[in-house]
């Protein structure tokens, strides 16, 4: 099935261990008890999605353009009140590609407030290049996680490596929580949320070379998903 597809809603969990416990180590840190109780989750922007080969550019007012390498699900049919077991994934049309791009400037500034964050996150988000169902991947679906290795490249040059098995919550889990006391609606994503190291404020941009510049190409590759390649741009 190709994308882009026309995307009702966007809800991105945060399930990576790995990746929370970096980024909060980073900030001198420990991880909070309630991370482990309930699969947490943000609302992103419908309308600021862009699929593969589209441009990108900073949001204004920001000099941190950040990327985030993770794996979303697609919703296929009406869905509420879904059982946290493999029954749960009938609802899907399969899974793509998400980048999450993120102004890591105007991020830091939200997240102090502690409601969460908004415009740092609601001016672009990457899904494709296409969906594939979870019948062509059923030989790497394992206790509710797809083991599919994950990299994302910048300008042909390997910044991250993960695997989506590594996730802490599984598929059921993120969709029997996003389907309590609510309908899942054809469109609707779920995104995994980032891989362990899969973006530049986890890795740091001392280590990288800096936040990504116009003129940069970012690819992210998820086995058996292809390839999500979009160009960093100046603010039009």
């Amino acid at each position: 099935m190709p994308a882009p597809f026309t995307v009702a809603s966007i809800r991105d969990f945060y399930a990576f261990e790995e990746h929370v416990r970096t980024c909060r180590a980073h900030r001198g840190l420990d991880m909070v008890p309630q991370w482990y109780q309930v699969p947490v989750f943000y609302f992103s922007n419908p309308a600021a999605v862009i699929g593969d080969g589209d441009p990108v550019w900073a949001p204004r007012g920001s000099q941190e353009l950040d990327y985030e390498l993770e794996l979303a699900a697609v919703v296929a049919r009406p869905a509420r009140d879904l059982p946290a077991d493999d029954t749960a994934l009938e609802c899907l049309a399969g899974f793509t590609i998400m980048n999450d791009w993120s102004a890591r400037d105007l991020q830091r500034v939200e997240m102090a407030v502690g409601l969460g964050p908004s415009k740092s996150k609601d001016f672009a988000t990457s899904l494709g290049p296409r969906i594939v169902p979870l019948e062509e991947l059923r030989d790497r679906y394992r206790e509710g996680r797809l083991h599919l290795e994950m990299a994302a490249w910048v300008n042909g040059r390997r910044y991250s490596h993960g695997n989506a098995g590594s996730m802490y919550w599984t598929w059921p889990q993120l969709l029997a929580h996003a389907s309590r006391d609510t309908e899942l609606r054809p469109g609707d994503v779920l995104g995994s949320g980032t891989v362990g190291s899969g973006c530049i404020l986890e890795l740091t941009p001392q280590a990288v070379g800096g936040w990504l510049r116009p003129g940069d190409v970012v690819e992210l590759t998820i086995e058996r998903l292809g390839c999500l390649r979009n160009v960093v741009v100046e603010h039009p």
